[in-house]
């Protein structure tokens, strides 16, 4: 028997509370752009009552992400979290209304400690405060989630009873805190058997899971607590969040892809997981939060681009390529570039590139910059006519030798598209580059080589798919899950 588990993602909520990893606007849509290529079914977006910026990244994530669907009909949901006051829900609801799938998430503490000391109410009073709020919620919104701050050390007895109550007002799912990751993955596994064994009408909700790593045990507890009857499970990318963080997507979702039949009761997840490693290296340049070599999936250590006896997860299923030369895709290669530039005059740019055929090519080019004067000597070789949309360079290492990772976006002519469900507005596919190194002008050739080669084997492929199908080329049957913002590419 399988059973499907929900991911709810909340890296633009509970990961941002990660000291310094205050994000922009932009930023969030980008990432929650790149959730939905992920197909995340629960984008948490964010607190929008918390400020107006948040408010308005909340609202534009709703019309935009929430509203790209794929013909085969997936949407994600776009949650906004409150407290349990009335101002803070129909101010979610203002942020989310807009999205296909809108989710109102509201919480309040249900541990003794947090009730004598942070709200300084009776269990009764609480009691009343969740039911009302989330019939007040479910007034907006059919989807209603419920948070239990603290669930893990409250009473049983009342954790039960609070969340039968707040079934009956019409909670759809009960999310179950480890608020400050105190329990051990036995532990967790029973907290979420018992609830199940003791709440009236659980069997009409959704339990969540959301488990923080103080001593190191979000991801156990989270599998632990999917086992016990958990479907849906609350993450954040790279595992960030407040204090030591939070259960970690990648982790999480690897663990239930490569154990789910053997050894979890056939769990599985709807997750895209050849779009991890590309999300991971975006949050990690939005926050700033770099990985740990030996980060499980993720870090550098983990899968070293090529094969071998010792290797559990296969780098192509989360995103990465193998340097085996059989299996090289790369149809571009920077072999070797020249640049001359200064404060008069224009600059000059040498680029050899080496195409899939072996064969080197040479050409030169002058532009405003040598990053400019680079990227069109590129263009005389590839002779394929893009437009470049985005360019940023951020540093990852300080001082005369710093490393710098550099990202570009681009967009093809002729590219596939996706329509926006509510506007109607057409949108191209584009395709995204990042390259790294202490030379910013290479580290740019790279990233703009990266997203070339992207596209370029990406045309190849739905040209492949055309002639061996023998149909129209169709977004559900050609093209990666996605929402018209591309397929990725890592080429450091």
């Amino acid at each position: 028997m399988y059973n499907l588990v929900r991911i709810l993602e909340t890296t633009l909520r509970d990961g941002e509370q990660s000291p310094g990893a205050t994000l922009t606007p932009k930023e969030k849509l980008n990432i929650a752009r790149q959730l939905a290529k992920l197909r995340v079914d629960i984008i948490e977006a964010g607190f929008p009552a918390a400020s107006k910026d948040d408010f308005e990244a909340v609202k534009a994530i709703a019309k935009e992400v929430g509203n790209f669907v794929d013909e085969d009909g997936y949407v994600p949901v776009i949650c906004g979290v409150a407290r349990c006051i009335e101002k803070d829900i129909k101010t979610v609801w203002e942020a989310v209304k807009y999205a296909k799938r809108p989710r109102i998430c509201t919480f309040i503490s249900t541990s003794d400690i947090h009730l004598k000391y942070k709200l300084r109410k009776t269990k009764l009073e609480v009691i009343e405060i969740a039911r009302s709020m989330v019939e007040f919620a479910r007034s907006f919104c059919h989807d209603v989630e419920f948070v239990p701050e603290d669930a893990a050390r409250s009473n049983r007895e009342f954790l039960y009873e609070i969340l039968g109550e707040v079934i009956k007002a019409g909670a759809s799912t009960l999310n179950i805190t480890d608020t400050v990751g105190i329990t051990m993955p036995s532990e967790f596994g029973k907290l979420i058997a018992d609830i199940k064994a003791n709440t009236p009408g659980i069997e009409n909700v959704i339990i969540s899971t959301h488990c923080h790593n103080d001593l190191g045990h979000s991801t156990a507890n989270t599998i632990a607590g999917a086992v016990a009857g958990a479907r849906q499970l609350d993450v954040t990318i790279n595992g960030i969040g407040e204090r030591a963080g939070n259960a970690s997507l990648e982790e999480v979702v690897m663990a239930v892809k490569c154990r789910g039949d053997h050894a979890l009761g056939g769990l599985y997840t709807g997750i895209n997981t050849r779009h991890i490693v590309m999300t991971s290296k975006m949050v990690e340049e939005y926050t700033g939060l770099y990985v740990q070599p030996h980060k499980a999936i993720v870090g550098a250590n983990v899968c070293p681009h090529e094969s071998g006896t010792y290797e559990i997860i296969s780098p192509k299923d989360i995103g990465l390529e193998q340097s085996n030369e059989a299996d090289e895709v790369l149809v571009w290669k920077l072999l070797d570039m020249q640049v001359t530039c200064g404060t008069v005059g224009l600059s000059t740019a040498t680029v050899k590139l080496i195409g899939a055929d072996g064969e080197e090519h040479v050409a030169c080019a002058v532009g405003t910059g040598p990053v400019d004067s680079a990227y069109k000597a590129v263009d005389l070789i590839v002779k394929e006519p893009v437009t470049l949309l985005e360019y940023s360079m951020n540093p990852v290492t300080e001082g005369i030798y710093a490393t710098a990772t550099t990202s570009v976006l681009i967009r093809g002519d002729n590219n596939p598209t996706s329509t926006h469900a509510v506007t109607g507005e057409t949108v191209q596919r584009t395709f995204s580059g990042v390259g790294a190194g202490m030379d910013i002008v290479v580290s740019s050739v790279k990233a703009y080589i990266g997203a070339l080669n992207k596209m370029l084997g990406f045309k190849d492929q739905l040209k492949t798919d055309f002639q061996g199908k023998n149909h129209n080329i169709g977004l559900k049957n050609n093209v990666e899950p996605g929402f018209g913002f591309g397929l990725d590419l890592i080429f450091a």
